[in-house]
């Protein structure tokens, strides 16, 4: 199936003559092989930036057979000193030493991974797609040099969201962009276009305007990972709490690591890599 998309994609004119190949299926094509790409072998360390109204904070993160290691090496772009290093050491440290830190931590990353798979699951069914065109892979956005196909979404009346995860894809209208070769999510506009409630509005709701942006690029032959992801949404939550939610996560400097990295393994890298960073700021301040 996967290479008669592609064919049908590629051979195409998307702008004068659509492909033969309905949107819907480009999309599930694409959402089937995300679905795969998080079983891949191969670990990365890698840099996340996150802006915030509050400031930026810049992490220093490893994936590990396990769980995922991560360490702030800035504050608003400027490194830790020595006694904000020491706290972060002393942070990971507890997960070696307490063994419910280490579970909380794993039960928080699996609740992550889950919303996400539950999104992309539902992406095909939620929404109503059309074509709209193609635009040219860059840096940040796909592979360059590669033709990405641009689809244009609105809800579709018929979905019924299983859990409040997929309530908020009720109200979103946007654009994705897809490599029909790669079978990859490129990028991804969502807007809210009306209010969107959760529990008949008791538990809260996000207000029309909210908006996310998503971009993926490939890092290495068959991996693909995040680069940017923007989040602006406001709302009320459970009645009375007010949310006003945006960021910026900006993610880059990929190296793949040893295979098989244990948790504590990739502490250690992390602390041998502040290392070198602080090394390096001390050097060059003198």
């Amino acid at each position: 199936m996967f290479v008669a998309l592609t064919l049908a994609v590629s051979l195409a004119s998307v702008a004068e003559d659509p492909p033969a190949v309905s949107p819907t299926e480009l999309v599930k094509g694409a959402v089937a092989n995300e679905m795969k790409s998080d079983d891949q072998p191969v670990k990365y360390m890698f840099r996340q930036r996150k802006e915030t109204p509050t400031g930026s904070q810049t992490r220093l993160m490893v994936e590990t057979r396990d769980l995922i290691a991560g360490m702030v090496v800035a504050y608003n772009d400027q490194p830790l000193n020595q006694e904000q290093r020491q706290g972060e050491y002393d942070r990971l440290q507890r997960f070696l030493t307490d063994p419910e830190e280490l579970a909380r931590k794993r039960r928080q990353e699996k609740e992550n991974s889950e919303r996400v798979k539950s999104i992309l699951k539902a992406l095909p069914d939620a929404f109503l797609f059309e074509y709209d065109g193609t635009e040219p892979g860059k840096p940040g956005v796909g592979k360059p040099g590669s033709q990405l196909v641009r689809l244009k979404f609105r809800p579709n009346p018929r979905y019924d969201p299983p859990t409040r995860v997929e309530q908020v894809l009720t109200g979103m209208e946007g654009t994705v962009l897809i490599d029909p070769r790669e079978h990859h999510i490129a990028a991804i506009d969502g807007t809210l276009a009306k209010d969107v409630s959760f529990g008949w509005g008791i538990l809260g709701h996000l207000d029309r305007g909210g908006r996310f942006h998503v971009d993926q690029t490939s890092i290495a032959e068959n991996n693909w990972s995040i680069a940017r992801m923007d989040l602006a949404f406001t709302g009320k939550m459970l009645l009375f709490k007010t949310l006003n939610f945006r960021s910026t996560e900006i993610y880059g400097d990929f190296h793949p690591v040893p295979a098989g990295l244990s948790f504590a393994e990739g502490i250690e890298l992390l602390k041998k890599q502040q290392a070198t960073v602080a090394e390096n700021q001390s050097g060059s301040s003198k």
